[in-house]
């Protein structure tokens, strides 16, 4: 099981990290190009909201059956923990759950605003502060 989530979360990994692009980019783009907000839009931040959460779920349950996960942590205590295993249990975790609570923040703000401007505003403010938070924990020695 966990070699199986831990190839899923991996390749999962590569939609998450492209539709966060994407999303920033697009609102980025947008806000500063006086754009209107049409349905696709409204389309791209969603998905970007559904793929980064799929992952942090797929990364939850990994975090308790992964032994680089809870149970490194459990074993060895924090003290104990190299830096590469500090990542891996506790830094990588806890700013997933970061990147994937400030999209939700913005995509949550973005609905209630009414006029283009302002939602291309919040979603570029916080999926782009999501996106730098996901490319600062990503284990890229594992990835590449």
């Amino acid at each position: 099981m966990y070699s199986t989530l831990q190839m899923i979360h991996s390749y999962w990994a590569y939609l998450v990290l492209l539709m966060v692009i994407i999303g920033s980019l697009n609102a980025l783009i947008k806000f500063f190009g006086n754009k209107e907000f049409h349905a696709i839009d409204f389309r791209i931040s969603l998905f970007t909201l559904i793929v980064s959460h799929i992952q942090l779920l797929i990364g939850l349950i990994l975090y308790f059956v992964s032994p680089f996960g809870f149970k490194n942590i459990s074993a060895n205590g924090m003290g104990g923990l190299d830096s590469f295993s500090r990542l891996l249990a506790v830094e990588h975790p806890f700013v997933g759950i970061l990147a994937v609570a400030a999209i939700t923040i913005g995509y949550s703000k973005h609905k209630k605003k009414l006029t283009s401007k302002p939602k291309f505003k919040v979603l570029a403010v916080f999926y782009t502060a999501g996106l730098l938070l996901i490319l600062s924990r990503i284990p890229w020695s594992n990835w590449l």
